[in-house]
């Protein structure tokens, strides 16, 4: 009697059985499904280790297992022979499987002056790079992924979108419970504990990291750690942080090198209390005083942050606005809340000397109305990010790097270099995860056979600021440098039932859109959740929705979500939530 047990499935423990797909009798074959696993990351399917018929079941729906866990007993195949034939339990719409053997000889047996080769070699694993290695390994792809880092996820999962959305989440928390004091509800001022509130983010963060390798584990994609440079347009040399190296080799190769912080040359980098964005989401401790340098949405979401943690924050901005890419009207709320809060907003200013002294860094300022030297406890220096291209060794392959760093592609994501692909924040603006999870899946299925190309009308801007501002497609700004005739179509939140039952009237969504057609061609929105809001107005534009279309759509009310319709009903001169004059 073989007893069948949940193979290694990674970090994962204590996992939800929501299916049991076989009973005492079935005759099942050697890697058929047996029972469905659930965890807060990912569904899985467990097979069979061997073929034969059912005896007896060890678990049932709900209970929970871990590596190692017993799921069944199973009479080998050469004893039930005379047994009769069950067919495998069919599954209805069932997906690719969760994980692929190398597929071929040429994909098992590297090359003999290689350690490793693999269908498909993916370096760097943020969201682009380890969407491109799962969705390649899902079409059939031995697959190796290659990440310079211990824990999987890149810059977004580790040290960017994902714990300052954790830190943010804490921050608005902070300042709502001050702001209910309006509505005649008074809490005590809070106590931080920054040590658990730190753990707290870095737990957020490592069910990511843990729930990635797990996904990558169930699709048998092997990951090599270390920095990988091209050797040759077939090659990638991989050096590990303990001078390790593996020589891989592939078929085709998808680059997801991501970006790293741009930097101001002659600041004192070697001083611990001047921090980038990755130093900053640590959070050793809350300072008094903070200079945020950039007043783009890195610099203004990390001052939210600590601005509700309690520390007197400055920010500058060389040019003339925050936020640059947005439109006015849309940061004009977001400018206002925060003017009322931090210590100062300092715009067309520049910090032009930076020395650490020993009771903090002192910043002299240049610009309009540069205030005199000041002394900060710390400074976050948040001024972009440069792409990777010119780190990881191209000119080895033959891919072209221009003069920025970054690697041109077409639409099928591929470079000069017909079997190397490039993806995310390496190709160019905008440097944003959701756009490279897209460009990578396309850079996947081309490699499969697919016929796949990045099309994409739009791709949505989120400040996650309080208040959040969020744009996609066609901005005013933009539509005045290139002439584009457009119209305009605004709804204040003041108007908005539910903006106003929780005291966050200062928001606004506007629509723009073609004066003959009435099509949108594109989309504002600040106030809170609109972050979650654009992504009805990013579908309608993708759609070639018109204004009738969005105001006839159905929206809940009384929500935010039916801001958008009520913006549409104003461009028709249907709205009846405000009152607007007809035109004659």
């Amino acid at each position: 009697m073989i007893e069948v047990k949940v193979p290694d499935i990674g970090d994962f423990k204590e996992v939800d059985v929501i299916e049991v797909l076989v009973k005492p009798g079935d005759r099942v074959a050697k890697e058929a499904s047996l029972v469905t696993l659930e965890s807060d990351k990912a569904t899985m399917e467990i097979p069979s280790s061997d073929a034969g018929v059912v005896k007896e079941l060890r678990l049932k729906v709900g209970d929970k297992v871990s590596a190692g866990s017993l799921i069944l007993l199973l009479e080998a195949e050469e004893a039930s022979e005379k047994a009769p034939a069950i067919a495998e339990v069919p599954r209805a719409a069932q997906p690719a499987p969760m994980a692929r053997a190398a597929s071929g000889p040429a994909a098992a047996m590297p090359a003999a002056d290689t350690d490793m080769r693999a269908e498909v070699v993916v370096l760097g694993s943020g969201p682009g790079g380890y969407t491109a290695a799962f969705r390649a390994a899902d079409l059939g792809k031995s697959v190796i992924l290659v990440e310079r880092y211990p824990n999987l996820g890149g810059v977004c999962t580790n040290v960017g979108c994902i714990p300052s959305k954790a830190l943010l989440h804490v921050a608005r928390v902070i300042t709502e419970a001050e702001e209910t004091a309006e509505a005649g509800v008074t809490f005590g001022k809070p106590v931080i504990d920054v040590a658990k509130v730190r753990a707290w983010k870095d737990d957020v963060v490592g069910k990511g990291t843990k729930g990635i390798a797990g996904l990558a584990k169930q699709r048998k994609v092997i990951v090599v750690e270390g920095a990988g440079k091209f050797e040759s347009p077939k090659t990638l040399l991989v050096k590990a942080k303990d001078g390790k190296s593996t020589r891989v080799a592939f078929d085709d190769c998808i680059i997801a090198a991501g970006s790293s912080v741009a930097r101001i040359p002659g600041f004192p980098y070697g001083d611990p209390r001047l921090v980038d964005s990755t130093g900053a989401l640590e959070l050793p401790d809350v300072p008094k005083r903070l200079l945020v340098i950039g007043g783009g949405i890195i610099g203004l979401e990390m001052a939210c942050v600590y601005d509700a943690l309690g520390s007197k924050v400055t920010v500058v901005e060389l040019m003339d606005g925050l936020i640059p890419g947005a439109d006015r009207d849309l940061i004009r709320p977001l400018e206002k809340r925060i003017r009322a809060r931090y210590e100062a907003i300092l715009l067309k200013t520049k910090v032009a000397k930076l020395d650490a002294q020993k009771a903090g860094l002192l910043a002299t300022f240049e610009g309009e109305g540069a205030p005199a030297p000041q002394l900060y406890d710390r400074v976050l220096l948040a001024v972009g990010r440069r792409p990777n291209g010119r780190e990881i060794g191209a000119e080895g392959a033959g891919v072209k790097v221009d003069e920025r760093g970054f690697i041109p592609v077409d639409k099928q994501c591929r470079t000069n270099v017909s079997h190397i692909f490039a993806i995310g924040d390496i190709v160019g603006e905008p440097m944003l995860a959701h756009k490279a999870s897209h460009e990578a899946k396309v850079a996947a299925e081309v490699i499969a056979g697919h016929k796949a190309a990045f099309d994409a009308r739009t791709i949505p801007s989120v400040a996650y600021t309080d208040p959040e501002v969020a744009w996609m497609g066609l901005t005013e700004t933009e539509a005045a440098k290139r002439s584009v005739a457009y119209e305009k179509a605004s709804f204040p939140w003041a108007a908005s039932g539910r903006a106003r039952s929780i005291g966050r009237t200062e928001g606004s969504t506007k629509l723009l859109y073609d004066p003959a057609s009435k099509r949108i061609l594109g989309a504002g929105m600040v106030g809170p959740n609109a972050g979650e809001l654009i992504a009805e107005m990013v579908l309608a534009l993708e759609m070639g929705a018109d204004m009738d279309d969005i105001a006839l759509t159905i929206h809940p009310h009384p929500t935010l979500s039916e801001t958008p319709g009520f913006a549409a009903e104003v461009a028709l001169g249907s709205v009846t939530d405000l009152y607007v004059p007809q035109k004659k």
